[in-house]
C-alpha cells in the first residue's frame, strides 16, 4: 500500500480526508486484453482535479490517498474485501475528517452496505464512488463523481456510509446498481436522497440522515469475516417451476449457515408444501434464512396472500424493503458473530444503519 500525500501538506491530517483506492473502471486503463485496473492513481487524481474551474478547485478539502498494492475489479470483491477495508478505515479513523473509497461500480452497493454494518456510529462521512468510464476517457463521469464524492466526505454534517454518483448521494445501505452502462448508474429505490448536487452547491438533507439516530462514540464491529468468506451464506431467487430437490440442494449443505430467499411479490411461494419443509427444516437446524421481495421496490408482507402464509413459520424473517445488498451483507455479519441463534434473528428483524 502506498501512501501520497496530496494538497495543502501543511494542514494537520485530522483536517484532512482519506481517499482509498481499490481498483474498478475508473482507475482502468486499455491495455492488450482489455481495460485492466492501473496504478498511480493519486497522481492521476491530482492532475484530473486540476482541470476543474478554479472556482471549484478551492472547495475541495484537502486529502490523502492509498492505493491497495493489488487492484481489482469489484466482480472480484469478497467479504474479506469488506472487511479489509473497515480495518483500514478504523485504524485510521481518528487522524481524518472523512474518506472516500475508489470502488468498481458491479459491487459497489454491496461494499458500501457491508461497511455500514462494520462501522455503526459513524461521526463522520464514509463515501464510495466509482464510475462508469476510465478517468481519463473522454466524456468519463469520473471527474464529477470523485469531485462531488471529495465534497460530501468533507461535510461533517453527515455520519454514515454513503454512495455518491451523478450528482446524487444515497444511504450505503438503500443503494442498488440499476443499469450497467447509464452514468446515473445507482438508484436509491425506497428511501429518498441524502443530497445531491445543484449548480455548483453540493446540498446535504440533514433531516434524511443518521446523525440523530446514533449519537455518541462509534461502536465498530470489525467482526473476522473468515468463517463466512467461502459461500456459508447463499442467495436464492426463486423461479416457476423451482422443484424441492433444487432448494434442498442449496439449504442441506454442510457449509450452508445462512440463506436469503428472493421471493415473488409480497413474498409468495408456490403453493408446494415439499418447498417449505426444506426451508423449515433448515431454519430448525440453525440456518439464518430471510426472504426479500424479487421487485425492487416495496416490502415483503409474509402471510398477506396465502402462497406466503407459511414461510414465518418456517422460520424465514421478514427483510421488508431492504434491496439484496443490505440484506445480504447483514446476514454475513451475523453469522461471523458468535451470537446466539435467538440474537442473530433478533438483530436481523432490528434496523441498525437505516436499512430497514
Amino acid at each position: 500500500m502506498s501512501q501520497a500525500p496530496l494538497l495543502a501538506d501543511v494542514q494537520q491530517s485530522q483536517e484532512r480526508l482519506l481517499v482509498i483506492y481499490t481498483g474498478g473502471t475508473i482507475g482502468m486503463q486499455p491495455q492488450a486484453n482489455g481495460l485492466t485496473p492501473a496504478g498511480e492513481f493519486s497522481s492521476r487524481l491530482a492532475h484530473a482535479l486540476n482541470q476543474l474551474p478554479v472556482r471549484l478547485q478551492q472547495s475541495l478539502p484537502a486529502y490523502d490517498v492509498i492505493s491497495y498494492s493489488t487492484l481489482i475489479d469489484s466482480s472480484a470483491a469478497t467479504p474479506l474485501t469488506w472487511q479489509q477495508l473497515a480495518t483500514d478505515i478504523a485504524e485510521r479513523f481518528t487522524d481524518y475528517r472523512g474518506f472516500v473509497v475508489i470502488h468498481g461500480t458491479d459491487t459497489l452497493s454491496w461494499t458500501a452496505a457491508s461497511l455500514a454494518y462494520q462501522l455503526q456510529g459513524l461521526d463522520r462521512p464514509v463515501i464510495l464512488t466509482g464510475a462508469m468510464a476510465p478517468l481519463e476517457a473522454h466524456h468519463s463521469d469520473a471527474l464529477d463523481n470523485l469531485h462531488g464524492a471529495l465534497r460530501f466526505a468533507a461535510n461533517s454534517a453527515l455520519q454514515e456510509v454513503a454512495i455518491y454518483f451523478a450528482g446524487r448521494l444515497m444511504r450505503g445501505t438503500r443503494a442498488i446498481k440499476q443499469h450497467s452502462e447509464a452514468v446515473d448508474a445507482f438508484s436509491s429505490p425506497s428511501y429518498p436522497l441524502l443530497g445531491e448536487r445543484v449548480g455548483d452547491d453540493f446540498i446535504l438533507y440533514p433531516s434524511r440522515g443518521l446523525a440523530y439516530q446514533q449519537r455518541g462514540a462509534p461502536r465498530f464491529e470489525l467482526v473476522d469475516y473468515q468463517p463466512v468468506a467461502h459461500g456459508e451464506v447463499v442467495r436464492i431467487t426463486l423461479w416457476p417451476g423451482m422443484a424441492a430437490w433444487q432448494l434442498e440442494a442449496w439449504l442441506s449443505h454442510p457449509s450452508v449457515k445462512g440463506a436469503l430467499l428472493q421471493l415473488w411479490g409480497a413474498g409468495n411461494v408456490p403453493d408446494n408444501p415439499a418447498l417449505l419443509a426444506v426451508i423449515a427444516k433448515a431454519s430448525g437446524e440453525g440456518k439464518l434464512i430471510a426472504a426479500i421481495s424479487q421487485c425492487p421496490q416495496g416490502s415483503v408482507h409474509m402471510g398477506a396472500y396465502a402462497a406466503g402464509h407459511g414461510l414465518a413459520n418456517a422460520g424465514v424473517l421478514s427483510g421488508d424493503d431492504m434491496t439484496p445488498e443490505a440484506a445480504y451483507t447483514k446476514l454475513v455479519h451475523l453469522i461471523a458473530q458468535p451470537l446466539s441463534l435467538e440474537d442473530q434473528r433478533r438483530r436481523f428483524l432490528t434496523a441498525l444503519v437505516g436499512e430497514r
